[in-house]
Protein backbone atom coordinates (compact mmCIF):
# COMPACT_ATOMS: atom_id res chain seq x y z
CA UNK A 1 0.00 0.00 0.00
CA UNK A 2 1.58 3.41 -1.09
CA UNK A 3 -0.63 5.88 0.82
CA UNK A 4 -1.58 7.32 -3.05
CA UNK A 5 -5.02 8.02 -3.88
CA UNK A 6 -6.61 9.93 -6.86
CA UNK A 7 -9.16 12.66 -6.34
CA UNK A 8 -10.57 14.43 -9.05
CA UNK A 9 -10.60 18.56 -8.39
CA UNK A 10 -13.24 19.47 -11.23
CA UNK A 11 -12.93 23.20 -12.76
CA UNK A 12 -13.77 23.23 -16.75
CA UNK A 13 -11.16 22.23 -19.84
CA UNK A 14 -10.30 25.80 -22.30
CA UNK A 15 -11.42 26.38 -24.95
CA UNK A 16 -8.78 24.97 -26.94
CA UNK A 17 -8.68 21.15 -25.45
CA UNK A 18 -9.45 18.73 -28.19
CA UNK A 19 -12.62 16.83 -27.73
CA UNK A 20 -11.54 13.40 -28.10
CA UNK A 21 -11.58 11.66 -24.83
CA UNK A 22 -11.82 7.64 -23.59
CA UNK A 23 -15.33 7.93 -22.24
CA UNK A 24 -16.98 4.97 -23.49
CA UNK A 25 -21.07 3.48 -22.59
CA UNK A 26 -22.17 0.46 -24.42
CA UNK A 27 -24.75 -2.66 -23.30
CA UNK A 28 -21.99 -3.94 -21.38
CA UNK A 29 -19.84 -1.29 -19.66
CA UNK A 30 -18.82 2.43 -19.02
CA UNK A 31 -15.71 4.25 -19.10
CA UNK A 32 -16.00 7.87 -17.26
CA UNK A 33 -11.94 8.95 -17.89
CA UNK A 34 -10.72 11.45 -14.68
CA UNK A 35 -11.30 14.37 -17.35
CA UNK A 36 -15.07 14.38 -17.44
CA UNK A 37 -15.12 15.10 -13.83
CA UNK A 38 -15.66 18.43 -14.13
CA UNK A 39 -17.93 21.31 -12.54
CA UNK A 40 -20.40 21.26 -15.36
CA UNK A 41 -21.31 17.46 -14.02
CA UNK A 42 -21.58 18.06 -10.31
CA UNK A 43 -24.73 17.88 -8.30
CA UNK A 44 -25.79 18.76 -4.44
CA UNK A 45 -27.66 16.63 -2.18
CA UNK A 46 -30.28 17.53 0.67
CA UNK A 47 -29.16 18.65 4.19
CA UNK A 48 -24.94 18.98 3.07
CA UNK A 49 -23.47 21.86 3.60
CA UNK A 50 -20.44 22.84 1.51
CA UNK A 51 -20.76 19.49 -0.40
CA UNK A 52 -21.00 18.60 -3.88
CA UNK A 53 -20.63 15.47 -5.81
CA UNK A 54 -20.25 13.53 -8.78
CA UNK A 55 -22.62 10.71 -9.49
CA UNK A 56 -20.71 7.81 -11.55
CA UNK A 57 -22.89 5.03 -10.90
CA UNK A 58 -26.67 4.96 -10.17
CA UNK A 59 -29.26 1.90 -10.72
CA UNK A 60 -29.57 1.46 -14.82
CA UNK A 61 -32.79 -0.90 -15.48
CA UNK A 62 -31.00 -3.76 -18.10
CA UNK A 63 -27.18 -2.43 -17.18
CA UNK A 64 -25.92 -2.38 -13.25
CA UNK A 65 -29.38 -2.46 -10.82
CA UNK A 66 -27.44 -3.10 -7.35
CA UNK A 67 -25.70 0.48 -6.45
CA UNK A 68 -25.05 3.78 -6.70
CA UNK A 69 -21.07 5.14 -6.29
CA UNK A 70 -20.90 8.90 -5.86
CA UNK A 71 -17.47 10.94 -5.62
CA UNK A 72 -18.07 13.80 -2.68
CA UNK A 73 -16.04 16.99 -1.90
CA UNK A 74 -16.71 18.61 1.18
CA UNK A 75 -14.95 21.96 1.63
CA UNK A 76 -13.98 23.00 5.25
CA UNK A 77 -16.60 23.55 7.51
CA UNK A 78 -19.05 21.11 5.19
CA UNK A 79 -20.88 18.08 5.95
CA UNK A 80 -24.24 16.76 7.09
CA UNK A 81 -26.30 15.45 10.44
CA UNK A 82 -28.69 13.49 7.98
CA UNK A 83 -26.77 11.89 5.21
CA UNK A 84 -28.57 9.29 4.47
CA UNK A 85 -32.02 9.82 3.58
CA UNK A 86 -32.60 6.41 3.22
CA UNK A 87 -33.42 4.47 6.08
CA UNK A 88 -33.46 0.84 4.27
CA UNK A 89 -29.68 1.98 2.59
CA UNK A 90 -26.30 0.82 3.08
CA UNK A 91 -23.01 2.31 2.86
CA UNK A 92 -19.30 2.31 2.07
CA UNK A 93 -17.11 5.32 2.62
CA UNK A 94 -13.99 5.51 1.38
CA UNK A 95 -11.23 8.29 2.14
CA UNK A 96 -8.95 9.50 -1.05
CA UNK A 97 -7.87 12.82 0.05
CA UNK A 98 -8.52 15.20 3.47
CA UNK A 99 -9.94 14.35 6.92
CA UNK A 100 -13.74 13.17 7.48
CA UNK A 101 -14.96 13.35 10.78
CA UNK A 102 -17.33 10.32 11.20
CA UNK A 103 -19.71 9.79 14.43
CA UNK A 104 -21.63 6.54 14.16
CA UNK A 105 -22.85 4.32 17.08
CA UNK A 106 -21.77 6.58 19.89
CA UNK A 107 -18.32 7.10 18.65
CA UNK A 108 -16.45 9.68 16.60
CA UNK A 109 -13.56 8.96 14.00
CA UNK A 110 -11.04 10.66 12.07
CA UNK A 111 -10.71 9.25 8.78
CA UNK A 112 -8.09 9.97 6.75
CA UNK A 113 -6.99 8.99 3.01
CA UNK A 114 -7.21 4.75 3.00
CA UNK A 115 -9.87 5.04 5.44
CA UNK A 116 -12.76 2.83 4.94
CA UNK A 117 -16.60 2.93 6.97
CA UNK A 118 -19.59 0.05 6.55
CA UNK A 119 -21.96 1.86 7.54
CA UNK A 120 -25.59 -0.57 8.21
CA UNK A 121 -29.09 0.56 7.59
CA UNK A 122 -30.09 3.16 9.98
CA UNK A 123 -26.61 3.42 11.68
CA UNK A 124 -27.68 6.96 12.26
CA UNK A 125 -24.03 8.61 11.06
CA UNK A 126 -22.81 12.28 10.69
CA UNK A 127 -19.80 13.57 8.59
CA UNK A 128 -18.07 16.69 8.97
CA UNK A 129 -15.07 17.87 7.60
CA UNK A 130 -13.60 19.92 10.43
CA UNK A 131 -10.37 20.59 8.68
CA UNK A 132 -9.33 24.08 6.48
CA UNK A 133 -8.42 21.61 3.40
CA UNK A 134 -10.91 19.73 1.35
CA UNK A 135 -12.18 16.76 2.25
CA UNK A 136 -13.07 13.83 -1.17
CA UNK A 137 -13.96 10.22 -0.53
CA UNK A 138 -16.20 8.12 -2.55
CA UNK A 139 -19.68 6.81 -0.87
CA UNK A 140 -21.00 3.98 -2.39
CA UNK A 141 -24.73 2.96 -1.58
CA UNK A 142 -27.24 0.16 -1.50
CA UNK A 143 -30.39 -1.00 -0.53
CA UNK A 144 -29.88 -3.90 2.23
CA UNK A 145 -31.03 -6.73 1.69
CA UNK A 146 -32.34 -8.61 5.04
CA UNK A 147 -32.47 -12.51 5.78
CA UNK A 148 -34.50 -13.54 8.11
CA UNK A 149 -32.54 -15.59 10.94
CA UNK A 150 -29.54 -13.33 9.93
CA UNK A 151 -28.69 -10.13 12.08
CA UNK A 152 -27.59 -6.79 10.64
CA UNK A 153 -23.73 -6.19 10.48
CA UNK A 154 -22.21 -3.85 12.80
CA UNK A 155 -20.45 -0.89 11.97
CA UNK A 156 -16.55 -1.52 10.39
CA UNK A 157 -14.07 1.65 10.37
CA UNK A 158 -10.55 1.15 9.48
CA UNK A 159 -7.93 1.91 6.82
CA UNK A 160 -6.30 0.54 3.89
CA UNK A 161 -3.01 0.30 5.48
CA UNK A 162 -4.45 -1.30 8.43
CA UNK A 163 -5.58 -4.32 6.32
CA UNK A 164 -3.01 -6.92 5.23
CA UNK A 165 -4.05 -8.06 1.77
CA UNK A 166 -4.97 -11.61 0.40
CA UNK A 167 -2.69 -12.47 -2.14
CA UNK A 168 -4.42 -14.73 -4.95
CA UNK A 169 -3.09 -17.82 -5.27
CA UNK A 170 -0.58 -19.22 -7.71
CA UNK A 171 0.32 -15.57 -8.27
CA UNK A 172 3.63 -14.93 -6.60
CA UNK A 173 2.12 -12.56 -4.43
CA UNK A 174 1.64 -9.86 -7.83
CA UNK A 175 -2.32 -9.63 -7.50
CA UNK A 176 -4.02 -9.33 -3.93
CA UNK A 177 -6.88 -7.65 -2.34
CA UNK A 178 -7.49 -5.82 0.68
CA UNK A 179 -10.45 -7.21 2.10
CA UNK A 180 -12.20 -4.99 4.67
CA UNK A 181 -15.10 -7.32 5.46
CA UNK A 182 -14.79 -11.33 6.51
CA UNK A 183 -15.74 -12.72 3.17
CA UNK A 184 -17.66 -15.70 4.93
CA UNK A 185 -20.01 -13.25 6.89
CA UNK A 186 -23.29 -14.02 5.14
CA UNK A 187 -24.96 -10.66 6.75
CA UNK A 188 -22.65 -8.76 4.28
CA UNK A 189 -24.53 -8.82 0.84
CA UNK A 190 -21.85 -6.34 -1.02
CA UNK A 191 -18.16 -5.90 -0.85
CA UNK A 192 -15.81 -3.43 -1.13
CA UNK A 193 -12.27 -4.01 -1.84
CA UNK A 194 -8.91 -2.75 -2.70
CA UNK A 195 -7.37 -4.61 -5.46
CA UNK A 196 -3.40 -4.35 -6.17
CA UNK A 197 -1.45 -5.63 -9.28
CA UNK A 198 2.34 -5.10 -9.36
CA UNK A 199 3.89 -4.05 -12.46
CA UNK A 200 3.07 -6.37 -15.49
CA UNK A 201 0.51 -8.33 -13.79
CA UNK A 202 -2.52 -9.67 -14.97
CA UNK A 203 -5.68 -11.01 -14.42
CA UNK A 204 -5.04 -14.14 -16.91
CA UNK A 205 -8.49 -14.89 -17.87
CA UNK A 206 -11.73 -13.48 -18.89
CA UNK A 207 -13.89 -13.60 -15.91
CA UNK A 208 -17.34 -13.44 -16.19
CA UNK A 209 -20.17 -13.66 -13.68
CA UNK A 210 -22.92 -12.49 -12.27
CA UNK A 211 -22.09 -9.85 -9.99
CA UNK A 212 -21.81 -6.45 -10.96
CA UNK A 213 -18.94 -4.15 -10.55
CA UNK A 214 -17.91 -0.41 -9.93
CA UNK A 215 -13.89 -0.36 -10.13
CA UNK A 216 -12.23 3.40 -9.46
CA UNK A 217 -8.75 3.88 -10.37
CA UNK A 218 -6.89 4.78 -7.24
CA UNK A 219 -3.33 4.17 -8.54
CA UNK A 220 -1.27 3.49 -11.56
CA UNK A 221 -2.39 2.39 -14.98
CA UNK A 222 -3.45 -0.68 -17.06
CA UNK A 223 -5.18 -1.82 -20.28
CA UNK A 224 -8.25 -3.36 -19.15
CA UNK A 225 -10.42 -5.83 -21.18
CA UNK A 226 -14.04 -5.00 -21.37
CA UNK A 227 -16.20 -7.34 -23.06
CA UNK A 228 -14.68 -7.45 -26.70
CA UNK A 229 -12.14 -3.86 -26.03
CA UNK A 230 -9.26 -3.63 -24.52
CA UNK A 231 -9.31 -0.05 -22.71
CA UNK A 232 -6.26 2.42 -21.44
CA UNK A 233 -7.25 3.01 -17.97
CA UNK A 234 -5.16 5.50 -15.36
CA UNK A 235 -5.58 7.19 -11.82
CA UNK A 236 -8.97 8.91 -11.33
CA UNK A 237 -10.85 6.69 -14.38
CA UNK A 238 -14.04 4.77 -13.37
CA UNK A 239 -15.32 1.26 -15.06
CA UNK A 240 -18.81 0.40 -14.43
CA UNK A 241 -19.60 -3.10 -15.49
CA UNK A 242 -23.08 -4.83 -16.20
CA UNK A 243 -23.79 -9.00 -14.48
CA UNK A 244 -21.62 -10.79 -16.47
CA UNK A 245 -19.42 -8.31 -19.11
CA UNK A 246 -15.99 -10.55 -19.40
CA UNK A 247 -13.27 -8.67 -17.81
CA UNK A 248 -9.78 -9.33 -17.30
CA UNK A 249 -6.07 -7.18 -17.27
CA UNK A 250 -2.57 -6.05 -18.17
CA UNK A 251 -1.14 -3.69 -15.18
CA UNK A 252 0.83 -1.16 -17.16
CA UNK A 253 3.77 0.11 -14.58
CA UNK A 254 5.63 1.67 -13.61
CA UNK A 255 3.85 1.46 -10.16
CA UNK A 256 1.24 -0.89 -8.76
CA UNK A 257 -2.27 -0.81 -10.14
CA UNK A 258 -5.03 -0.04 -7.10
CA UNK A 259 -8.40 0.10 -7.67
CA UNK A 260 -11.21 0.54 -5.33
CA UNK A 261 -14.06 -2.57 -6.07
CA UNK A 262 -17.39 -2.86 -5.70
CA UNK A 263 -18.99 -6.49 -6.31
CA UNK A 264 -22.97 -7.51 -5.28
CA UNK A 265 -22.61 -10.97 -3.10
CA UNK A 266 -24.05 -13.48 -1.20
CA UNK A 267 -27.76 -13.24 -1.48
CA UNK A 268 -30.25 -15.85 -3.56
CA UNK A 269 -31.13 -14.13 -6.87
CA UNK A 270 -34.44 -12.52 -7.84
CA UNK A 271 -37.05 -14.57 -9.50
CA UNK A 272 -39.73 -12.14 -9.94
CA UNK A 273 -38.87 -9.53 -12.24
CA UNK A 274 -39.58 -5.97 -10.74
CA UNK A 275 -39.44 -7.63 -7.32
CA UNK A 276 -37.49 -7.99 -4.32
CA UNK A 277 -35.58 -11.01 -4.36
Amino acid sequence: MSGKYYAPTGGHPSQDQLLTDRAIFTEAYAVIPKGTMRDIVISYLPFWENTRLWVIARPLSGFAETFSQYIMEVGPGGGSDQPEADAGAEGVLFIVEGTATLTVGGQTYQMVPGGYAYLPPASGWTLHNTTDGMLRFHWIRKAYEPVPGLDLPEVIVTNDRDVPPTVMPGTDGKWATTRFVDPADLRHDMHVTVVTFEPGAVIPFLETHVMEHGLYVLEGKAVYRLNNDWVEVEAGDYMWLRAFCPQACYAGGPGKFRYLLYKDVNRHMNLRIGGAR
